[in-house]
C-alpha cells in the first residue's frame, strides 16, 4: 500500500470509483474496501521519510538497532526467510512479517493509529460502507521482541497484547460502528474470534479464519502435501460453528479467496464429479450459520492454474518457496507439483467469462495466463442459461438464504450419521427446521439419517436424477452428494 487515498492508475481513476459507488447505491448495494493496516509499501511516503532519517516516521514502523549479521530476532516472514531487513545507512533493521517491501506499522504509536482513523474517515466520506481489514489480528506486537525457540515467532504477535483495545478505538473514533467490518485473522483462536465479532464488543462484524483450510497440510506445513483429513475438517466445523454460536460470535463462511487454491481442485473432483462436488462444497458451507462469501470464479467451479513452468507464476510467496524447496533438495518437478497444489496464483487466474480470447477477461494479455484446466463448460456464458449448472446452483443458494430465515438466522447443531466421510447438521428457527447431509468424497457412503427425517421433504439436491427424499433411515449417498431436507 503506497498511498491509502489514491487509486492505482493501473486499475482506473478516483472518478471511476466514485461512479461505481454512486451506481451501486442506486441498486441498493454498498462497496467494501480492503484496508491493509498491518504494513505499508516501502514506497509509501512515511517509509521513505523514515529511510531519510526522520525520527518521527521511523517511529511509524518497527526499526531495531543491530549489526548487519544479526537480526533482532529469529522470526520468519510468512513468505519465507527472515522477517527482518537491514538498512545499512541507518544501521537498523525493520520488521516485515510478509514481503520485504511490506514494512510493518507500529500500532503502539498513537500517531499511527490517528493516521489510520483519518484514512477510514476519508473513504467513509467517499461513500464506502464496509471494510475488510487485512491480517488485522497481527497488528499489535509485543513490547519486548525475543527469539522463538518453538516456531517462527507468530505466537508472540498473533492476537497481540493490545489488539482488542486498538480495534475498539479504531472503529469508534473513525465512526464506523454501523459498518460491515470483516477481519482477516491469521492463526487465530476461537476465543479471540468470539471477542472480535461479538456485537457487544463493538470491534468487527465477522471473522475469516483459516483452520479448515489447513487440513491438507502435513504436520501443519503448507508446503508438504497431504490428503485432506476429513475427520479433522468435520471437527473444525463443529468446533467453530458451535463455539461461535455459544459465544455470540459470527463466522465468515468461505472456501476460496485470492490466497487459496481452488476448492474443487483441492477437496472436490476435477473430472467425473466436477459439477457435483462443486455444488456439494457450496451447499455444505452456504447453509451453515454465518455469512457466506463467494470468490470470483467459485460460482462456476473454476479449477487450479495447472501451470507447467515456474515462469508462469507471479506470486511472490510461490517464487520464494520454489527456491526454498529447491534449496531443501526437492527436484524442479517436485517443487512445481507442490506449487500446483499450493500456490496463491491458483486463485488469481483470469475470470473465465467465455471461450473467447483470454477467456473474455481482457483484450490485452493478462498478468496471469488462463488456467491450464480451462474448458468451455467452466465459463459464465456456458452456464448462465443452464438450470442444472453450478452457477444456477449458487443462485439458488443465495435465494434460499434470503427467503428462509432459518438459514440466515437459525441455530445449528450437528448430527451423528456413523460415517467420517459425511458431514450432517440441522438448522432450526422456531418451528422451521432443515437438515443438511454432505458426502465429502468420491465413494458412496451409507448414512443414518435418523427417524425424525424419514418423512422429511426434499428441499435441495445436487443430483438431477435424485429429486426425491430418502425413504428409510439408512440412506446410501452418491459421490459428493448433497441432500437437504425440510420439515
Amino acid at each position: 500500500m503506497a498511498d491509502y487515498r489514491k487509486i492505482n492508475p493501473d486499475f482506473g481513476t478516483m472518478e471511476d470509483l466514485e461512479l461505481l459507488i454512486k451506481e451501486s447505491q442506486k441498486r441498493g448495494m454498498g462497496l467494501m474496501l480492503d484496508m491493509v493496516f498491518n504494513h505499508t509499501s516501502t514506497e509509501h511516503e512515511w517509509f521513505q521519510k523514515a529511510l531519510a532519517g526522520d525520527k518521527k516516521y521511523q517511529n511509524y514502523y518497527l526499526f531495531r538497532d543491530g549489526s548487519a549479521d544479526q537480526p533482532p530476532t529469529n522470526w520468519q516472514s510468512k513468505f519465507g526467510g527472515s522477517a527482518w531487513e537491514y538498512v545499512p545507512h541507518l544501521k537498523q533493521w525493520y520488521l516485515h512479517l510478509y514481503d520485504v517491501t511490506q514494512a510493518d506499522l507500529n500500532w503502539d504509536n498513537p500517531e499511527v493509529r490517528e493516521e489510520l482513523k483519518k484514512i477510514l474517515r476519508f473513504w467513509k466520506e467517499k461513500g464506502i460502507r464496509a471494510f475488510r481489514f487485512d491480517v488485522i489480528n497481527l497488528v499489535s506486537k509485543p513490547e519486548r521482541m525475543e527469539d522463538d525457540s518453538e516456531g517462527d515467532g507468530r505466537r508472540f504477535y498473533t492476537d497481540g497484547p493490545h489488539i482488542h483495545e486498538y480495534l475498539k478505538e479504531l472503529v469508534c473514533s473513525a465512526g464506523i460502528e454501523d459498518f460491515v467490518i470483516v477481519g482477516e485473522m491469521s492463526s487465530t483462536s476461537l476465543e479471540h474470534c468470539i471477542r472480535y465479532s461479538s456485537p457487544k464488543e463493538k470491534e468487527l462484524s465477522m471473522c475469516f479464519n483459516f483452520h479448515h483450510l489447513k487440513v491438507d497440510y502435513k504436520d501443519g506445513d503448507k508446503w508438504t502435501l497431504a490428503v485432506p483429513d476429513y475427520k479433522k475438517l468435520k471437527e473444525l466445523f463443529m468446533q467453530w460453528q458451535l463455539g461461535m454460536q455459544a459465544g455470540g460470535g459470527w463466522n465468515v463462511l468461505f472456501w476460496c479467496n485470492h490466497d487459496q487454491p481452488r476448492i474443487v481442485s483441492r477437496m472436490g473432483d476435477e473430472g467425473d464429479y466436477w459439477k457435483e462436488s462443486a455444488k456439494m462444497l457450496a451447499g455444505m458451507l452456504h447453509l451453515m450459520r454465518g455469512t457466506p462469501y463467494i470468490y470470483q470464479g467459485e460460482e462456476i467451479g473454476m479449477l487450479n492454474a495447472h501451470y507447467s513452468s515456474i515462469g508462469q507464476y507471479r506470486d511472490v510467496e510461490s517464487l520464494n518457496y520454489y527456491q526454498i524447496l529447491l534449496g531443501k533438495g526437492r527436484t524442479e518437478e517436485e517443487a512445481l507439483r507442490i506449487l500446483a497444489a499450493r500456490s496463491r496464483d491458483n486463485g488469481r487466474t483470469p475470470m473465465q467469462w467465455n471461450s473467447g480470447t483470454y477467456g473474455g477477461f481482457s483484450e490485452a494479455e493478462p498478468w496471469l495466463s488462463l488456467s491450464g484446466a480451462f474448458r468451455e463448460e467452466i465459463t459464465a456464458e456456458f452456464q448462465k442459461e443452464d438450470p442444472d449448472s453450478i452457477l444456477s446452483f449458487y443462485k439458488m443458494l443465495i435465494s434460499l438464504r434470503k427467503k428462509r430465515s432459518v438459514i440466515a438466522e437459525g441455530t445449528i447443531s450437528f448430527l451423528e450419521v456413523g460415517n467420517d466421510m459425511t458431514l450432517a447438521y440441522e438448522r432450526e428457527l422456531g418451528s422451521d427446521k432443515i437438515a443438511v447431509f454432505c458426502n465429502l468424497g468420491k465413494e458412496e457412503q451409507t448414512v443414518l439419517i435418523g427417524k425424525e427425517w424419514i418423512d422429511g421433504k426434499l428441499l435441495l439436491e445436487n443430483y438431477r436424477e435424485r429429486q426425491k427424499a430418502p425413504e428409510s433411515e439408512v440412506f446410501v449417498m452418491k459421490p459428493y452428494e448433497l441432500t437437504v431436507l425440510e420439515k
